[in-house]
């Protein structure tokens, strides 16, 4: 059946909207009346009457079931067609990090523009589906338009939090909107409103502050920037649908485990993490995207007392939540392609990206026809879907080729974006030391500039540039940007001095002052996470570049590239002046307007940033933030300024026994632990283990009891080459389990006797593997395995970035029984093999 044909020139809008329908889960059962008071009902600046609802009515009067489910499953360009699109009319689509036209990383803006326009005119094409309502792009944009080529990429959230600069942040997005417009994109998945409260997460960057206030004055600033003025109830076609995120908690999960579990009590969540939603849905914005994390253990995307009634019934919210990556394959019992759970929960797209995007249509459409999902809300999520779509005018806009900013090339990276983001730089620097006042520099000095990120913009701008962890970028794929060095030796060369590029520090004539440019490499979501913030636990190169010049007489400035505050005690020391960059992006020459004055000695632009973060005293002083009583090396909102004249002692390096405090890392402990999954292999086949039995070719794996109920994993493997291991998609850091007293610990009956392997596997090639019977007794008796993670890394481990901290092998039929698996520490250790 065909959509009905709907004259849409005369828009007007209502908040009305359906409930969310109860779910099984205790929970879940809580009504809206139940949820308390502190949740406020929003404010939305869109105040027009009913007429769209009535527009929308007709058009879900006329939809199939197919049609409706359609709405609201949004696959990935890499895993649909255009014909796809033509086939089942998807409410949306998107592109992830690092995806682009034809999988081209440097496809042009015209490339872009023709995929949302052969994309569009396949949803708006009847002949297969029936159906004539356009679809809409979605593209993470969160620094700018940072998947295409050319794009003004802004500092991250990190930075522009140290600005304090609302009305600034507004323009950043009122550019960034420009620029995803005139690549044919109609939604950005940003502003990204998480509080941060453990900087050990690797999205700390994606965070203004750890301050809540903060947080909620620059969601309003951000949303208002990308949506424009939409009193009258539209979005123009030179600003796009907002998206805050990631509705709620996902900055305060125990110990910064990026996906991981938020602890807070209800009224923690309202008062810390959820301001920037207050404020971003009282600017209007039009999607709220759920969160990967679990608060209280139950996963975000299921929990129809946040979604539903918190946010939709409570709150007021009339637009459309939107999942995150197959969030909802997370929810206990489901999977990528089969959760009713989430629909019912009240999430109202789900993002399959994958090519599980198929049977997850087909099942939903499967669970409506059977009653399992009830019409009510299928319907009021695709009512949340077309109302965005109505106020957003997709109904009456041209097709994306042929809106105002379509293929204006001119638009992506334009000299004013590009000056909005030089001066974001400028005022998102935060100067911890400047010791006899060395900053300004004269700018007629003879300069070296040292240290592995002073040329290298792919560094200065972080991850999810380009590529979706920011990394594989050189300098020439980003036209029109500027490095931090290159900034320098303009600036320098303009005033008659001189700049000399050297990463390792060497020099033909000995400099005034060395600038060293160094910090983190770029890393996004669960890659960045880090066990501790120490900076460069394992090998101290930039704290030894700084002693070298130091050493030589050489005044020392430090520029830190980092997404996070760390601690850097040492490289604070061998500074005489130390300045955090934060991620600043493109527009590199925006340090060294600040770091040197003008001819005449006068300040050029003043350090003006302070930290929205608070500073650690130790490396394992996190989470730290004010007012928690905890004393941190700087505070926050410390940051110095030209007018002061202050001469930081030397800080104290010691630390102690690191390994006094650390704690077990428990890897399964009556059930696997998070972050890891246990996976299964036999030859080619594998598969991980979501319920109490796994099988897969030759082995096979089920829970049995030994001590109390489920506490032990029975193993057989046949003799075939078998494996199992424990995995997480994104690398662990275990480093701080590299000491001498450091071990993999388990409980082993071998149930079967044989010849097994274990192994610490860190992806690709990297992986140690040692005979099991190194560590073990040929012996049917329970006994204690302590295998010292030294071996592993003799064996060429590198426990910064494990993905699997304990596999086993076989290539015969083997059974044993494990239990109670665990990284800790250790009196006396075996000693290592040797082969």
């Amino acid at each position: 059946m065909k959509t009905l044909p709907l004259s849409l020139a005369v828009l007007a809008f209502s908040v009305t909207g359906l409930a969310g329908c109860s779910s099984n889960t205790d929970k879940n059962a809580t009504n809206s009346a139940s949820v308390p008071d502190f949740w406020p009902k929003i404010q939305s600046p869109i105040t027009n009457g009913d007429a769209v609802e009535e527009k929308v009515d007709a058009l879900i009067a006329g939809m199939t079931v197919k049609q409706k489910v359609a709405q609201l499953v949004q696959p990935e360009i890499r895993d649909i067609t255009v014909e796809d699109m033509r086939e089942y009319g998807f409410g949306s689509y998107l592109n992830g990090g690092g995806s682009f036209p034809g999988a081209n990383k440097h496809a042009t803006p015209e490339e872009w523009i023709a995929l949302a326009e052969a994309m569009y005119q396949a949803s708006v094409d009847d002949s297969v589906d029936g159906s004539s309502i356009p679809t809409m792009w979605g593209t993470d944009a969160v620094h700018g338009h940072n998947n295409v080529i050319g794009a003004t990429l802004f500092p991250h959230n990190i930075g522009l939090g140290a600005m304090r600069d609302p009305a600034l942040v507004e323009k950043i997005a009122t550019a960034t909107a420009k620029e995803v417009r005139a690549t044919g994109i109609d939604w950005i998945f940003a502003p990204t409103v998480a509080v941060v409260r453990d900087d050990r997460w690797g999205r700390t960057y994606e965070s203004y502050s750890e301050d809540p206030q903060i947080v909620g004055v620059y969601a309003r600033a951000i949303v208002t920037g990308l949506q424009g003025d939409i009193s009258d109830g539209n979005i123009d076609d030179q600003h796009v649908i907002s998206t805050v995120k990631h509705f709620v908690g996902d900055g305060g999960t125990d110990k910064g485990d990026d996906q991981g579990n938020n602890l807070a009590t209800e009224k923690e969540l309202f008062d810390i993490h959820a301001q920037g939603y207050v404020e971003g849905l009282n600017a209007g914005s039009q999607s709220v995207m759920a969160s990967f994390n679990s608060w209280q253990g139950e996963k975000i995307h299921g929990s129809k007392y946040l979604l539903t009634d918190v946010l939709k019934n409570k709150m007021g919210f009339d637009g459309f939540v939107v999942g995150d990556w197959n969030g909802h394959g997370q929810i206990p019992g489901c999977s990528n392609d089969n959760c009713p759970q989430a629909l019912l929960a009240g999430l109202d797209v789900y993002m399959a990206p994958t090519p599980t995007w198929k049977p997850l249509f087909h099942n939903l459409v499967a669970q409506v026809e059977s009653g399992e999902i009830p019409m009510a809300r299928l319907d009021d999520a695709v009512r949340r879907v077309l109302r965005v779509k109505l106020r957003v005018g997709l109904f009456d806009l041209p097709s994306p080729a042929n809106r105002s900013l379509s293929g204006k090339k001119s638009v992506i990276g334009a000299a004013e974006h590009r000056a909005i983001a030089r001066e974001a730089v400028r005022k998102s620097l935060v100067m911890l030391k400047n010791n006899q006042q060395l900053l300004p520099l004269k700018p007629t000095s003879r300069v070296l500039v040292a240290g592995d990120a002073a040329h290298n913009i792919g560094q200065q701008s972080g991850g999810w540039t380009i590529t979706w962890q920011g990394t594989g970028n050189e300098n020439s794929d980003f036209p029109g940007a500027t490095s931090i060095y290159s900034g320098i030796e303009a600036a320098v060369t303009a005033a008659g001095g001189s700049a000399e590029l050297s990463v390792e520090g060497n020099y033909t004539a000995k400099p005034d002052v060395a600038i060293v440019v160094f910090g983190e490499t770029p890393y996004a979501e669960g890659n960045g996470d880090i066990a501790n913030v120490e900076y460069q636990r394992e090998e101290k190169r930039d704290l030894a570049l700084l002693k070298s010049l130091k050493a030589k007489g050489i005044p020392v400035v430090s520029v830190f590239i980092t997404g996070r505050p760390l601690w850097v005690t040492p490289e604070i020391n061998a500074s005489d002046a130390f300045v955090v960059a934060w991620l600043p992006g493109s527009e590199g020459q925006g340090v060294a307007d600040v770091l040197f004055a003008n001819n005449d000695g006068s300040v050029n632009f003043p350090m003006r940033g302070k930290l929205s973060f608070s500073w650690p005293a130790t490396p394992l002083q996190n989470p730290v933030n004010k007012g928690d009583g905890k004393t941190p090396l700087f505070e926050y909102d410390y940051g110095l300024t030209y007018n002061d004249s202050v001469n930081l002692a030397m800080f104290d390096e010691s630390v102690g026994d690191l390994t006094a405090t650390m704690t077990d890392h428990v890897i399964f402990q009556q059930s696997v632990q998070q972050p890891w999954q246990l996976v299964a292999s036999s030859g080619d086949d594998r598969d991980t283990m979501n319920s109490n039995v796994l099988s897969v070719g030759s082995v096979s794996v089920r829970t049995a009891d030994r001590l109390v109920q489920e506490d032990t994993l029975h193993i057989q493997f046949g003799d075939k080459d078998d494996s199992i291991q424990f995995f997480s998609p994104f690398p662990e850091d275990l480093l701080d389990f590299a000491s001498a007293k450091s071990a993999l610990v388990f409980d082993l009956q071998k149930e079967i006797l044989g010849n097994l392997n274990i192994a610490m596997e860190c992806g690709g090639n990297c992986k140690g593997e040692l005979a099991l019977d190194s560590f073990s007794q040929q012996s049917t008796e329970w006994q204690t395995v302590v295998v010292p993670t030294a071996c592993f890394a003799q064996a060429g481990v590198n426990l910064k970035e494990v993905y699997s901290p304990m596999a086993l092998t076989s290539k015969q039929a083997v059974s044993v029984r494990i239990s109670n698996i665990r990284l800790t520490q250790m009196a006396t250790l075996p000693d290592c093999p040797t082969y």
